[in-house]
């Protein structure tokens, strides 16, 4: 299968709202069916302890790669990870093997993550920036996760934690099911315009927790169905209703943020609907100050 046709099929459901659809389908075209190259002396640890003997399996990885770049913590998501792989070892009988390759400016920084979340899964900590050096990985943090064969070939791209419509697609590649052509066409669409699109929280206390709300207005014919909402951090939660929405109606997403140190932080939050602009992505910014 091959990673263009399986991708093009849904990108529309996962690109990054900075990138142009041309600029996906270049990047999509440069990477199909390319191999992934690895060091013979990638080292992996548990918690950054201790240093263990991880062989690759010959079938299906999940491999996700992460640089220095930003909010370390947002873009791990250690916690959606350990969920995702307990669920996928329940259905392969622990075949899918996930690789996870970790870039940090401050080796620190992985560590306590780590610890935090309590992450016992082998991870390689790649100070040198190794696995990026080799293979040159687009500058997208979206297209920084693949689905590889058990020849390291890329057969899908992009985050299940972060899509769940990737989620999907690669579950259904290891199934081994059709990838059908994309349905959205079948799918009633609707409008949807937003009260904004960023909202500053400006300057506050990193102890005290931060409360902002988005509007979401059915503008079109059809109902408004709002399939999924996904914060870039875990610092970040969303709540609304689940009840699908009347043309002419609106949906409240309610937003908390609690910073987990000081600092600025700019925060996306990312809402995949039945909407002709989904997915549709929101955005808090402000500066968590300390004593």
């Amino acid at each position: 299968m091959k990673l263009f046709v399986t991708f093009s099929l849904v990108f529309f459901m996962c690109f990054c709202a900075n990138v142009k659809e041309t600029e996906i389908i270049t990047l999509l075209q440069n990477w199909e069916g390319h191999e992934i190259t690895f060091h013979d002396n990638h080292v992996f640890t548990i918690l950054g302890k201790d240093t263990i003997a991880f062989p690759f399996q010959d079938g299906y990885k999940i491999l996700t790669y992460v640089d220095s770049v930003g909010c370390i913590g947002c873009k791990l998501q250690l916690t959606e990870w350990k969920e995702y792989i307990m669920e996928m070892d329940s259905l392969f009988d622990n075949s899918i093997q996930f690789l996870f390759f970790f870039s940090p400016e401050k080796k620190v920084d992985i560590i306590r993550a780590l610890l935090l979340s309590h992450f016992d899964y082998p991870v390689c900590i790649d100070e040198q920036d190794s696995l990026n050096k080799l293979n040159d990985f687009p500058t997208e943090m979206a297209f920084h996760t693949f689905l590889l064969d058990k020849s390291n070939k890329i057969i899908a791209i992009g985050n299940p934690i972060h899509n769940p419509k990737i989620k999907e697609l690669y579950l259904k590649i290891i199934q081994g099911g059709e990838v059908k052509p994309d349905n959205r066409k079948l799918i009633v669409q609707t409008e949807v315009s937003v009260d904004k699109y960023t909202i500053s929280l400006g300057h506050f206390d990193w102890q005290e927790k931060q409360k902002a709300s988005f509007v979401l207005k059915n503008i079109g014919k059809s109902l408004l169905v709002i399939q999924d909402v996904n914060a870039s951090c875990g610092c970040t939660e969303v709540t609304y209703s689940k009840e699908p929405i009347q043309p002419g109606g609106s949906v409240v997403l309610d937003v908390s943020y609690k910073a987990e140190t000081p600092g600025s932080f700019n925060k996306t939050i990312t809402v995949y609907c039945n909407a002709n602009s989904s997915p549709i992505v929101l955005r808090i910014t402000g500066n968590a100050d300390g004593c």
